[in-house]
């Protein structure tokens, strides 16, 4: 059965980027003459691994979600710091350069998850109560609620930037549900992250769905039990 209302998260949630690793690889070879001897593939994973552990920490992440284009540049030029010694090219002014590149290339990516506009629509079609909360910069996640016109989907769009506040404040959860003027035991929250997405809703109540988009799985040794977990955003009308 389907809950009162929805929580959805926007960025790899409902709309996909792709594969982060394989875009940076991408970017990569279009400098490959400025990496080598590292190769593309080395480029992409090496990046990859640095990027996963500076939006792992949370007091960082918040600060530069606010500014994700300067703050892609910082995690490229930390990720370069270990690839100099083999690649001398690879110094922080072209960090900058890279960081520019893959920010405009990856948003460029972006597109509806398959499935996901059609399940929301039929979401709404059936009277569920359906919100937007989605972290990060005012300008550009607006930007993106436009270019996707999804405003006419969602009851309530819910910006960091705008509001003041963010996942995982309590405030962004409780927030959006007096919005909607349901309680905690009638609402899902819907995302890709597991802290924001389901650690932080579960402490106040909320069904917590995980998207695992990429179909990895839960990280090994993880302590987080969503409360479901789904490959595509379509699998919710089941």
């Amino acid at each position: 059965m389907l809950p009162t209302a929805i929580l959805f998260d926007l960025d790899e949630t409902i709309i996909s980027f792709g594969s982060r690793r394989l875009i940076l690889q991408a970017v990569a070879e279009e400098f490959a003459g400025v990496f080598a001897p590292v190769t593309p593939e080395e480029a992409g994973q090496s990046l990859e691994t640095t990027f996963r552990a500076f939006w792992a920490d949370e007091i960082r992440a918040e600060h530069w979600r606010k500014n994700l284009a300067e703050g892609r540049k910082l995690a490229v030029a930390t990720a370069f710091e270990t690839l100099a010694d083999r690649a001398p090219g690879l110094t922080p002014a072209f960090a900058a350069t890279f960081g520019e590149r893959f920010h405009i290339y990856r948003e460029e990516q972006a597109k509806f998850f398959p499935g996901a506009l059609e399940t929301i629509e039929e979401l709404k079609h059936r009277g569920v109560k359906l919100a937007l909360v989605t972290n990060g910069a005012a300008a550009p996640q607006r930007a993106k609620v436009e270019r996707f016109d999804l405003a006419r989907l969602f009851d309530h769009v819910q910006i960091e930037g705008e509001a003041g506040f963010g996942k995982p404040q309590e405030q962004a959860y409780l927030h959006a549900m007096q919005v909607l003027g349901v309680t905690p035991d009638e609402t899902w929250m819907v995302g890709d992250n597991l802290e924001w997405e389901v650690t932080a809703p579960q402490r106040l109540g909320i069904y917590a769905v995980w998207h695992d988009h990429l179909g990895e799985g839960l990280p090994p040794g993880s302590l987080v039990r969503p409360d479901r977990i789904v490959r595509s955003i379509a699998e919710l009308l089941d």
